[in-house]
């Protein structure tokens, strides 16, 4: 039997984050080991429960969620947390912000249970949630402030067909998609995506796009 995954979950709203605690302590494979209603608490009760990753809302008290997330899984921290954000998309207007902080990805909070607990267990697994019908929601409403960074390189880094792989990423489209778009397999895909994470020094999809934006490679 392998240890169920340890979750800490933040929220300031005492409902929702009692919600997410039930749905999550009813799942066999799940553990909610502690919860907060802001981020300072969640980075203190992080820090001293050591859970596999945090449920983390953005718009909070004392300390926001972005921050909280710099804290946790930011660049430079020694010993980094997973970090799944969840918000009101329409309304929260720091996603991108949070995405840059370190976070693996993020959800709607009026999305079902169901994907709760797959977001929980893929970033979990240290994989990214990123779906592509949110990137594409993320892109329309954020490409216009992600600038290029100075003195940004043309991914020089990458093959040709990686770099065509990284911009279709950024695009919005699924694994299944690019293989469709490229005609190629989903299994070579899954190796181009591998290639390009490592070669850039990135730690998920969800840092893929937001290199590819403040890069250049697509507008």
């Amino acid at each position: 039997m392998t240890a169920p995954v340890r979750v800490l979950v933040c929220d300031d709203q005492a409902l929702i984050r009692t919600g997410f605690a039930t749905i999550i302590d009813a799942q066999p494979d799940l553990e909610v080991v502690g919860e907060c209603g802001d981020g300072r608490a969640a980075v203190d009760l992080a820090r001293k429960l050591n859970p596999d990753m945090v449920v983390m809302d953005v718009r909070m008290p004392v300390l926001d969620g972005i921050e909280a997330t710099r804290l946790l899984a930011g660049a430079g921290v020694e010993h980094p947390v997973k970090v799944l954000v969840v918000t009101t998309f329409n309304l929260d207007e720091y996603v991108y912000e949070a995405l840059r902080a370190g976070a693996s990805g993020f959800l709607l909070k009026d999305a079902p249970p169901g994907q709760l607990l797959h977001g929980i267990r893929t970033v979990a697994s240290g994989a990214a949630l990123l779906a592509p019908e949110v990137t594409r929601q993320l892109v329309g409403k954020y490409a216009a402030r992600i600038r290029p960074a100075p003195g940004a390189a043309e991914g020089t880094a990458l093959a040709p067909r990686e770099l065509e792989v990284l911009r279709l990423i950024a695009n919005g489209l699924s694994n299944s998609e690019i293989a469709a778009t490229l005609v190629i397999s989903q299994e070579t895909v899954k190796t181009y995506v591998s290639r390009i994470l490592t070669k850039l020094d990135l730690r998920d999809r969800v840092q893929a796009v937001v290199y590819a934006y403040r890069n250049g490679l697509v507008t």
